[in-house]
This record gives structure tokens, C-alpha cells and sequence, in this order.
């Protein structure tokens, strides 16, 4: 079998590939180096369904003015421990910046905040942020709703969106302890991958238009995903739509596809984040504590189990050494994407 062409590249390259692109179809710098961020720590850290393959994703936005490409985030404190940020419509890299330390701050003042990111552009993952967090000190909980692209269990007509959860939890002296996972069987930029590499998809993932199981990628994206789990994927969806969704004055994923109105562009709505100071808690037994966190780690990590987020910290440590490798027909698509703006 033949493998697919690909090119070495640094990560400092596919910084400058993705703000070269990024600047071209229209976004302004500020947003541009948000976006280009997220996307280089994709393909930095093996997460190449949302590398540079969303450079796609984010000119596709921009072009149908479903992103607003020069918008000034709006910072609100509606309480003593909320943060709030209109993003007017823009990617939401730039509202969490814009948001970031006063969420640190408020978080440590009052042992524990929690910051809506409201009216924003999602196509990206939720771990860059809750990573940056953990990295202050502090425990972090994450959560978007989006599209209603997956089906609740027991029905094939969708719902709710990938609503993806994730977690931060700080390690003195290491990379924080990081999980990121979608609510449905699978994130919706995997399934784009396999449709574009015509690889067809594990027959749990979803189902066509018509509410049959299909192995055919392109048929899931048209019909509806598979929650995770069964009923417990399904019930940890329907709370994600709760909480980043009417609990900050945002939308649901029914409501943000509707909106979208069949330009199949990226998800409009809102994020929630909760970030907790241990030490509110912990106290004098913080050394303690922590040390029994780190014992549960190696339990876990001694009798040969992975620990979520060490797959991830694996890649970041060759791509930092090797570069990444990045498929060429990928290039060849962001190349004509560069001479159409």
C-alpha cells in the first residue's frame, strides 16, 4: 500500500504558514496569532484533526461571515467570582485570551470562578485553554455545546452537539494532568479526516440520513454522530447543552444549527469554564494532598494503563525535537486556498 506524501515541517514554520494564511483571508492580527496558536499546539501534540487541516475550517468561516474577523471582545464582571466575554461574533481564541487573567485572578481571590465565553466561533479544541490554567495552579472544567450533529441515544436524529468536556489539574513540577473528549463516539474532525483520506469509519459512529449504520464517513457527516457510552454519553451531552448553553445566556445546538441556516460553517454559541485555587480548599494539607494525587497517577500509570494526556505530551516532545509531518495534499489545498485570497 502506498503511504500518502507528506512534508517535514518545524512547528515555528507551521506557525508561520498558519498566520501567513490566517492574515490573508481576512482575520486581524490579534485574532490571527490566537487562532494560529491553537492550531500549532494541534499538530504539536499529535492532534492533527485540529492542526493545520482547520486552517480550512476558519477561511471557510470567514468567507461565509459566519466569523467576524475584526471583533473587539467586550469584557463583563456580572458577580464577584463570573467573568463574562461577548465575543461579538468572533473565533473564541481571542475571548478567552482577552478573558484569561481575570478569571485567574477572580479564581484565586475567591477559591473559585467561572468565565462564559458568549456569542463566539468554535472549531477547535478545548485543551490549549483548560492546559494554560492548570499551568496558574489551578483545576479546571471546560464545556462548549455546537452543532446538533449527534444523536441521543436511542434515536438516529441529532441533537446535541460533540460537547466536549475537559478537564486541567495542576502537578507541581509537571505538565499538567489534561483530558479533552468529545461526548459523541468520536469529534467531528476525525470523520472529516476519513472522508477526505475515502477511509470509511468504525460502523458505532453514526448513522446516515435516513437513521441507518453506516460505514461510509461522508453519509455520518450528512445523517447524525453516536453519542459515547450509550445512555451515559447521551446524559453528559444533554448537560454540556445546560451549561454552555441557556445556564450562560447562550445557545443550544439545535438553536446554533438553526442559525447556521445550511452554510455548514463552524459552531456559533457559547463556552462555560470553571477554574478552582486548590489551595481554597487544600490549605496546609496542599503538599499532602497533592502527593496523593500523584500516587493515584502512578497507580494508574504502574500496572501499564496510559494516563490521558500522556499520549499528547509524548508527541509534543518529538514534534519540539523532529518537526511534524504534514500530508501534502493537505498543502496543496491550503496553497490554493492562499491564491484564491
Amino acid at each position: 500500500m502506498t503511504t500518502p506524501a507528506t512534508v517535514r515541517m518545524s512547528l515555528d514554520e507551521v506557525r508561520a504558514l498558519a498566520l501567513r494564511v490566517l492574515l490573508a483571508v481576512g482575520l486581524a492580527p490579534d485574532h490571527a496569532a490566537a487562532v494560529a496558536q491553537t492550531m500549532v499546539a494541534g499538530e504539536r501534540d499529535g492532534c492533527t484533526s485540529h492542526g493545520l487541516y482547520r486552517l480550512l475550517v476558519a477561511a471557510r468561516s470567514v468567507a461565509m461571515g459566519i466569523a467576524v474577523p475584526d471583533a473587539v471582545p467586550l469584557v463583563e464582571e456580572p458577580a464577584t467570582a463570573l467573568v463574562r466575554v461577548d465575543g461579538r461574533g468572533g473565533f473564541a481564541q481571542l475571548p478567552f485570551e482577552t478573558g484569561r487573567t481575570l478569571l485567574v485572578h477572580k479564581a484565586k481571590r475567591c477559591g473559585i470562578a467561572a468565565m462564559a465565553l458568549t456569542n463566539v466561533v468554535h472549531f477547535a479544541a478545548l485543551w490549549p485553554e483548560v492546559e494554560a490554567l492548570a499551568e496558574e495552579g489551578l483545576a479546571v472544567l471546560a464545556m462548549t455545546p455546537s452543532h446538533a450533529w449527534v444523536a441521543p441515544e436511542g434515536g438516529t436524529k441529532p441533537v446535541f452537539g460533540t460537547n466536549p468536556i475537559a478537564f486541567g489539574w495542576p502537578r507541581p513540577g509537571k505538565a499538567p494532568f489534561v483530558f479533552d473528549l468529545a461526548t459523541s463516539a468520536i469529534a467531528r474532525g476525525d470523520i472529516e479526516l476519513h472522508r477526505r483520506a475515502g477511509k470509511p469509519v468504525p460502523d458505532h459512529w453514526g448513522y446516515d440520513a435516513d437513521g441507518n449504520v453506516t460505514t461510509d464517513a461522508a453519509a455520518v457527516l450528512e445523517g447524525a454522530m453516536r453519542t459515547f457510552g450509550g445512555h451515559k454519553g447521551s446524559a453528559l451531552s444533554a448537560m454540556v447543552e445546560l451549561l454552555g448553553g441557556p445556564l450562560i445566556g447562550d445557545m443550544t445546538s439545535l438553536e446554533s444549527l438553526a442559525l447556521d441556516n445550511g452554510r455548514k460553517g463552524s459552531p456559533i454559541g457559547g463556552e462555560l469554564i470553571i477554574a478552582i485555587d486548590p489551595q481554597g480548599f487544600m490549605g496546609e494539607l496542599m503538599a499532602d494532598r497533592f502527593a496523593a494525587a500523584e500516587a493515584m497517577f502512578a497507580a494508574i500509570e504502574g500496572q501499564g494503563a496510559r494516563l490521558p494526556s500522556s499520549r499528547r505530551h509524548a508527541a509534543r516532545a518529538r514534534s519540539l525535537a523532529e518537526g511534524v509531518d504534514i500530508p501534502q495534499a493537505l498543502l496543496d489545498d491550503i496553497q490554493a486556498l492562499l491564491e484564491q485570497a
